[in-house]
């Protein structure tokens, strides 16, 4: 595949490298009521603006009287701020640099030599790992009995939560696994890196909590916010990426010969075109001004959809479905769009997640005979609205 940027061609007419539109396009479900908002210049502001507040994924069914017992992401205003703020260094460059980066190293050190011990493996398995392993790091979940028994535990509760179903035996069959997986969860996981903590601080998220007494289940909702979102969307998108770096020779060529520079604007391109999350909801509090379809009535919702957003032409240029890496420094455009949000909720591992793709597939390409066996099948999450990769197989060479 040619990278040079296109030229020329009309846009509704011209190549689609999406691999996820087909399944998002069926599948998309914006909140009963909301209005959809496709502009990126409208997206934007609705999410900057300080007169919205969450809503969508059970944000309205929250109870926010108690705000130390939920997660950060259904928080908004001081209190909101106030938490990422207490945490911000973790996410920080230069401690994805002086500190996550090893993790990340260590990680790959091990799924390469596994990866060459068995031949062969499930690349959602792989990308998984690395997803788990570098979360664990960031969220203080150390002390578990092995990365492998976190992941499973961790898996089984998310895996829970976005397979529930309405109705009233169902949701009593979704209560009593939660309240077992979350248990075990607690008992493996959270309980012995709470009870390290107490005797010895340390950077992470647990220490922050410990240190400001949060409360049981404070910890495990804060726990599973940042350790599910920094797991689940990072596997996806290891796995988009190295689908089309491995159907892409000239793409994979110029990633492995690239710079960190080159290599960002790549992923970042990728993401652009395959965001994990599709869809962001927003409730106004009070009117809120606005061009462009961003001006909002009190108490009205809005759906920002960031595929559209990402494929604006008045943002991306012409040929916005084709995968063009130098389109974001051609059109002036920092990061890959709107693919981690924008606002005050933008994504805040978002470069910890760009980090640890890097590593992964830098490390992966770089393998004797690697080769992709078999395509993943493109699934869809309904709970986040997003698509998720199973079945890849990768396999390379013995050591």
């Amino acid at each position: 595949m040619s990278t040079a940027p296109a030229t020329g061609c009309p846009v509704h007419h011209g190549r689609d490298d999406r691999k996820s539109a087909k399944v998002a396009e069926t599948n998309l479900t914006p909140m009963a009521g909301a209005r959809v908002v496709s502009s990126f210049a409208a997206g934007r502001d609705i999410l900057r603006s300080p007169k919205v507040r969450q809503a969508g994924a059970s944000a309205e069914a929250v109870d926010l009287s108690k705000p130390e017992e939920i997660s950060f992401f259904f928080l908004d205003g001081d209190l909101h701020r106030k938490r990422r703020a207490a945490v911000a260094g973790l996410f920080a460059p230069k401690t994805i640099v002086t500190r996550h980066r090893a993790v990340m190293d260590r990680t790959m050190d091990a799924i390469v030599a596994d990866l060459q011990r068995r031949g062969s493996a499930p690349l959602d398995e792989l990308s998984w790992q690395m997803a788990v392993d570098v979360a664990a790091e960031i969220v203080g979940l150390t002390e578990s009995d092995s990365n492998a028994s976190l992941a499973g535990r961790v898996k089984a509760v998310l895996d829970s939560s976005v397979s529930r179903r309405p109705g009233f035996f169902n949701t009593l069959l979704f209560n009593a696994k939660m309240m077992v997986r979350v248990g075990r969860f607690w008992k493996h996981d959270l309980a012995p890196a709470i009870e390290a903590r107490r005797k010895q601080l340390r950077d992470d998220v647990i220490s922050h909590m410990v240190k400001e007494n949060y409360s049981k289940k404070g910890m495990i909702m804060e726990c599973l916010s940042y350790g599910g979102a920094g797991m689940m969307t990072t596997r996806e998108f290891i796995v988009m990426a190295a689908w089309h770096l491995f159907e892409k020779p000239a793409l994979r060529e110029r990633f492995l010969t690239g710079d960190e520079t080159d290599q960002f604007a790549i992923l970042e391109e990728i993401l652009r075109l395959e965001p994990v999350a599709s869809l962001l909801h927003r409730r106004a509090v009070e009117p809120v001004e606005g061009e462009h379809g961003a001006a909002m009535q009190d108490g009205e919702a809005v759906c920002v959809s960031i595929r559209e957003a990402n494929t604006d032409e008045a943002i991306t240029g012409p040929c916005p479905y084709e995968l063009d890496p130098d389109r974001a420094r051609r059109m002036k455009v920092i990061g890959p769009y709107m693919s981690f949000g924008d606002g005050p909720h933008r994504c805040p591992g978002a470069q910890v997640a760009l980090h640890e793709t890097r590593v992964f597939l830098d490390r992966l390409f770089r393998l004797p005979g690697i080769r992709l066996e078999s395509v993943p099948d493109v699934l869809w999450n309904p709970q986040i609205q997003g698509y998720e990769l199973r079945g890849a197989v990768v396999a390379c060479d013995p050591a």
